[in-house]
């Protein structure tokens, strides 16, 4: 099966998206990654509104999830995303920099499929990520309604 693998990146970081870009790219782990800087942005591009309407349809394979966001933050974002029954199969890995354990609580009670707190480390952050990317990207079998349609499907 030859589906397209979208990843979404929700990163108001710019220095963070280009490591998390980078990390991922070293190893092909994805066709595509979209990247958007806030939590109204990520909205529109997963209900395909706005500047995203017009985009392929069909669902990222993972949303990375950065928690300190503006308009909308990531909690918020995480709660909207789990409580509706067509987006709630959509995993979401929240990537952040907080090690506070409301922010983790809050996040496992909304649904979140993996809390991974950001290595300080240069080495440590691209190891994490690479091993972020291969399990979402290509070991984790999402449901195929969920993926666009790719041209050779069974």
């Amino acid at each position: 099966m030859n589906e397209l693998k979208r990843i979404l990146l929700v990163e108001d970081s710019a220095n963070d998206a280009e490591l998390v870009l980078a990390a991922l790219s070293e190893n092909h782990l994805a066709n595509e990654v979209v990247v958007v800087r806030d939590g109204e942005e990520a909205l529109d591009y997963l209900y395909r509104r706005g500047l995203f309407r017009l985009r392929m349809e069909g669902h990222p394979v993972v949303v990375l999830l950065d928690l300190k966001l503006p308009k909308i933050d990531g909690i918020e974002l995480l709660a909207h995303l789990k409580s509706d029954p067509e987006m709630r199969v959509v995993p979401v890995v929240v990537l952040t920099s907080s090690r506070q354990e409301p922010d983790l609580m809050k996040c496992y009670e909304l649904g979140v499929n993996a809390y991974v707190v950001k290595p300080v480390d240069f080495n440590d952050f691209v190891y994490a990520i690479k091993g972020i990317g291969l399990f979402w990207a290509v070991i984790n079998q999402p449901p195929l309604s969920t993926l666009p349609t790719a041209p050779n499907r069974e």
